[in-house]
């Protein structure tokens, strides 16, 4: 078995903690004048940092090097009157949101400085709420406008740029027997700004520790609401990875619907040891986005305590954005809903962070397949739902185990018979979708048919895997496959909505299949009871039962 990373390993992120503190300026105090009037220097000179730091993003976008920009007679340090190092850090700044984009799949061209979203919004109130555009206009030029970051430098004893100072108050006014942390900023040309920390943040005797010292640390301001914000980091020193996948893995699959992680231990030799499910529906009901916050860090920390209880690593899947919709593109209220409360990656981050933090290997998998093998392979033989079946499949993956299709399910692949019966099923269905989206009136209905009606084109698509193709259907699809391996996907199409109307039911464990006979036979070993079950032809028998589905009204996942 593989081991973790080491730490320090070339390429591998390096982790930061670290706090946030409001800055009180003696000629402001805690409220400092709007960007637009440019009274203050530290406010000016945040105005060319983040001038700048746009400026190299497009640079480097257009391929110039970091050596030539940077540069005393550079454009950066003539046209924005910046010296060499904060030239730099803007640079770095620049590169590391241009990385950023390109590992998140986005396009790094289409990057609004500022927020997308809040551009939308201004677009959107410009003619029909002044007072709240104006608002927003404002909250837009001090994303845009208003930041400055410095890197540390241990050369130089700390942050040179913007750096702190333990002084008593007699350094503006009369002395007073408590010591105050201030931050002094460079304004260039052997000219500062001063400003005292306020914070009561835990890492607050971290910090200190640092400046005494003489460690670096980062500095990021940033103005929100007309008020100086400082975000202090530095490199965290963590322990060494002491549970590891030897010992085996706790995976999680975070689900939708319902609102909840599911949870799987599975042992070193792919079996599985125990398994459990936490609702998330608190989170959902928080009242603010700090209440959410702690819920999610609640959630994560009692994930990490069952691993450590179990003497396991922890394995997720590699998730990186999951699509949620947005008005009138025909998904329907409900899904939107569900989406837009999922906080998936919020969650997966702070489990992998604070994981790490204890000594404790985290995992991430590629996701694809994981629920339909769950669904199809362990949820019917081992009674289990299908997130936590789900979950089971991330954890052997996150093992090594590939996934071999059950002797019943292939022979299922061999049978001409059930390829006919269900592709005239989707014919069947693909008609009737035509002729309700040809009858339609409603704009809105029409999508929606007509988004499901691509989804059963594409399902009908699908099918000619059930023959197999070059390649076969062998163990874990993980990766793109070309086309005509995609077994596990279509026996999902080629099973659930034609038997049981739904294209994801909730519960596939052997209980409710007692319940169901009709999909007994298949998913625990018989074809042939499946086949004397149905009416020879699409148009009868319980698939024919099964209402036309709409996206968004029910089933997802």
């Amino acid at each position: 078995m593989k081991r973790g990373k080491k730490k320090g390993k070339k390429g591998e992120p390096k982790p930061y903690t670290g706090l946030e503190a409001l800055l009180l300026f003696p000629d402001h105090g805690d409220y400092v004048a709007t960007l637009g009037h440019g009274r203050s220097p530290y406010l000016a000179l945040m105005r060319r940092f983040s001038a700048a730091f746009r400026f190299a993003y497009n640079r480097l976008l257009e391929g110039e090097k970091r050596e030539d920009l940077k540069k005393e007679d550079g454009p950066l340090c003539t046209l924005f009157c910046l010296n060499t190092r904060y030239a730099d850090d803007a640079l770095l700044k620049a590169q590391a949101l241009l990385t950023a984009q390109r590992e998140l799949g986005e396009n790094p061209r289409k990057v609004v400085f500022g927020g997308r979203k809040l551009l939308a919004d201004l677009a959107r109130l410009k003619r029909s709420n002044l007072p709240l555009y104006e608002r927003k206009k404002a909250e837009w030029r001090e994303r845009r406008k208003g930041t400055l970051y410095a890197r540390g430098d241990k050369s130089k004893k700390g942050n040179p740029h913007l750096r702190l100072v333990v002084q008593d108050g007699s350094l503006f006014g009369a002395p007073t027997p408590q010591m105050n942390l201030w931050l002094q900023i460079n304004l260039g040309e052997k000219r500062y700004a001063w400003a005292l920390v306020k914070t009561s943040h835990p890492r607050l005797q971290a910090l200190l520790s640092r400046v005494y010292a003489h460690e670096p640390y980062n500095v990021e301001l940033s103005l929100r609401e007309g008020r100086v914000y400082a975000l202090f980091s530095w490199e965290e020193e963590l322990p060494p990875i002491s549970l590891t996948q030897e010992g085996g893995v706790l995976a999680l699959d975070v689900n939708a619907d319902p609102y909840g992680l599911a949870l799987a231990v599975v042992n070193p030799d792919g079996s599985l040891r125990r398994h459990l499910t936490l609702s998330l529906e608190e989170v959902d009901r928080a009242k603010n986005r700090g209440a959410k916050e702690i819920l999610l860090w609640n959630i994560a920390h009692q994930v990490v305590a069952l691993a450590e209880q179990e003497g396991v690593a922890i394995a997720t899947e590699r998730l990186k954005h999951l699509p949620k919709g947005r008005r009138g593109d025909g998904s329907g209220r409900g899904f939107r809903r569900q989406a837009h409360r999922f906080a998936y990656r919020s969650l997966l981050g702070k489990v992998h962070a604070l994981a790490r933090k204890r000594g404790i290997q985290s995992l991430e998998v590629n996701p694809q397949d994981t629920s339909t093998i769950g669904m199809l392979k362990y949820a019917p033989l081992l009674s289990l739902s299908k997130d936590v079946a789900a979950a089971y499949v991330i954890g052997r993956r996150a093992l090594g185990f590939k996934e071999e299709i059950p002797k019943p399910l292939k022979a299922l692949l061999q049978d001409p018979s059930f390829h006919d019966r269900t592709r005239r099923f989707y014919k069947g269905r693909i008609a009737q979708l035509k002729e309700r989206h040809r009858e339609e009136k409603n704009p809105y209905l029409r999508r929606r048919l007509g988004r499901e009606l691509a989804q059963m084109k594409r399902a009908l698509a699908t099918l000619p895997s059930l023959q197999g193709g070059p390649g076969g259907p062998a163990g874990s699809t993980a990766g793109r496959n070309p086309q005509g391996i995609h077994a596990w996907r279509a026996l999902r199409v080629g099973l659930f909505l034609p038997l049981l109307g739904q294209k994801v039911p909730r519960d596939l464990s052997a209980r409710k299949i007692r319940a169901t006979p009709v999909t007994k036979p298949i998913l625990l070993g018989s074809w042939e009871g499946w086949k004397g079950g149905l009416d020879p032809h699409p148009g009868g028998g319980s698939a024919a039962a099964a209402p036309l589905l709409h996206v968004g009204g029910g089933s997802g996942g």
